[in-house]
């Protein structure tokens, strides 16, 4: 069961606004950039569901993280069935995210209550996930479905929607002030945070630094 209620999973997506993706089939080194980023001020993190027997490493990595990073909210993403959502949530999943929209994953997260976050392309897409009861919308992929010009287009007449940009997002300032000026709450980070060649020279201190500085730039930018 989720260590953390919906209502508080959603606010710390908006709180802390930098989201980092990450998947590897050794847990161990999963746990070393989980706890990475969570020196680096991350309290979200997205565990992609990307290779064989990828539950049983989240279910390892989740029970660690409740003592070693007992403020980190872990979720897994790259879900696209109902029945993965539900592995994921026996195993303890606090939030849920896919690339697509698929009802039927609303109607398992909601009678758990658990944050799903799905992927949309169009207007009519992210309409239809806030009627399922979606309060944050990833925008994916988020550069080629327009970059911040669509946030900034859906959001004129859509103004109450809680758009989550992933793809074609960076850490650098440049990048992360053309999404957040045009109206994004906040962004997924994966490979531009968590390099893979730094995963490869184990430089877990640069994975620290790269997130810390990343929303500090987040805040940075918001209040301005």
């Amino acid at each position: 069961m989720a260590r953390f209620k919906r209502i508080d999973v959603l606010r710390t997506f908006l709180e802390t606004g930098i989201v980092p993706l990450f998947y590897h089939s050794d847990a161990a080194v999963v746990k070393e950039v989980i706890l990475a980023t969570y020196k680096g001020g991350a309290r979200i993190f997205e565990f992609t569901n990307r290779g064989d027997y990828a539950h049983e490493i989240f279910a390892d990595v989740n029970k660690w993280a409740a003592t070693a990073c007992p403020e980190m909210i872990l979720g897994a993403g790259s879900v696209v069935e109902p029945g993965t959502a539900s592995l994921y949530m026996q195993l303890g999943a606090n939030f849920i995210v896919s690339p697509s929209l698929n009802s039927d994953i609303a109607g398992v997260c909601n009678i758990r209550k658990v944050a799903w976050i799905p992927g949309c392309a169009t207007l009519s897409e992210i309409h239809t996930a806030e009627k399922l009861g979606c309060e944050i919308v990833k925008v994916f992929p988020g550069k080629q479905a327009g970059g911040p010009d669509f946030i900034k287009a859906v959001l004129a007449p859509s103004p109450w929607s809680s758009l989550m940009p992933t793809g074609g997002v960076s850490p650098e300032r440049e990048n992360l002030e053309q999404w957040l000026n045009a109206g994004a709450c906040c962004v997924g980070l994966g490979s531009k945070l968590i390099p893979k060649e730094v995963i490869e020279k184990k430089d877990y201190g640069l994975i620290e630094k790269n997130v810390r500085k990343a929303i500090s730039l987040f805040q940075e930018i918001k209040k301005a």
